[in-house]
């Protein structure tokens, strides 16, 4: 019997267009509704503009509600996942994937996160790909002010940090490719703990339950269901590291044998196939890609 995880992508997956074919949905009409009057302003039209969505004030509502949405009608087809995970802002959609919280509940959140990460401005961040790991962990410990921020497979990693600091790495570890993100801060580092602290405030005031299926979170890969665990994991996660190559790793050994990705792009199922090159990997990216 085939077991499989439902992974959800974050952050830079964003595409124009995305979810547009999601309102011939009864149910789905009624949601972007219920998003629109949660974020005082209009998903659908968000996007359809490239500039406006690419800012982390639009873009991780607006990716919340597109993969919440996929959830829905996969869920309503009688499809279940034996694992979740979500890569950043995609952990929010693991969860409500895994009943810990409402559609509405994990909007809120979002629109939270989202307000605090676009309004600061400390540090930046880097992608690695194609670099010597020994290397980079040596520079890490040397350099004070930077972080691994995801790591995402062998051969992919993102730091964040101090503008200073951050150079400091591009300068002294070779990489086949090194690009600087466009992010308004170093997200996934310490630099976010004020921004974190005043988040947890928004948090401790959501009630969760526990989770119906594994979680594999972003700070700790091992699966929990326990409500106070995965919101101690949520709260630790704006600063802490996202480990995506260990979720990957933990896959096969919770069973795993098929990964689909639900949400645009296909970013994830990439990573994870260096990862893990023996699973089976599904994209549903839009209504057409859902399995009847």
């Amino acid at each position: 019997m085939t077991k499989t995880a439902w992974v959800f992508p974050g952050q830079g997956s964003q595409a124009v267009g995305m979810g547009i074919d999601l309102l011939e949905l009864p149910n789905a009409k009624a949601k972007f509704d219920q998003a629109n009057e949660i974020l005082g302003w209009a998903i659908v039209e968000v996007c359809q503009s490239e500039e406006t969505l690419s800012r982390t004030l639009y873009t991780q509502p607006c990716l919340y509600v597109v993969e919440s949405l996929l959830v829905d009608e996969i869920k309503a087809r009688g499809s279940q996942p034996d694992v979740v995970a979500g890569h950043s802002l995609g952990e929010y959609v693991a969860l409500y994937a895994a009943g810990v919280f409402d559609f509405a509940t994990g909007l809120t959140l979002v629109k939270r996160r989202a307000e605090l990460m676009d309004s600061t401005s400390k540090g930046v961040m880097a992608a690695l790909i194609g670099f010597d790991r020994d290397q980079l962990n040596q520079q890490l410990q040397q350099t004070p002010g930077v972080v691994l921020a995801n790591d995402n497979n062998a051969g992919q990693v993102v730091v964040s940090g101090t503008p200073e600091a951050v150079e400091t790495i591009l300068s002294n570890v070779k990489a086949k490719r090194a690009v600087k993100l466009n992010v308004s801060g170093a997200f996934h580092s310490p630099l976010m703990k004020e921004v974190a602290a005043e988040f947890q405030t928004v948090l401790d005031a959501v009630a969760f339950q526990s989770a119906q299926v594994p979680v594999l979170s972003n700070v700790d890969p091992t699966p929990a269901t326990d409500a106070d665990l995965l919101k101690q994991r949520l709260s630790q996660q704006m600063t802490g590291s996202v480990r995506w190559r260990e979720i990957s790793l933990q896959l096969p050994e919770e069973g795993i044998t098929q990964v689909i990705e639900i949400g645009p792009g296909k970013v994830l199922t990439g990573l994870i196939k260096r990862t893990c090159p023996d699973l089976a990997l599904v994209n549903i990216g839009s209504m057409t890609e859902i399995p009847g």
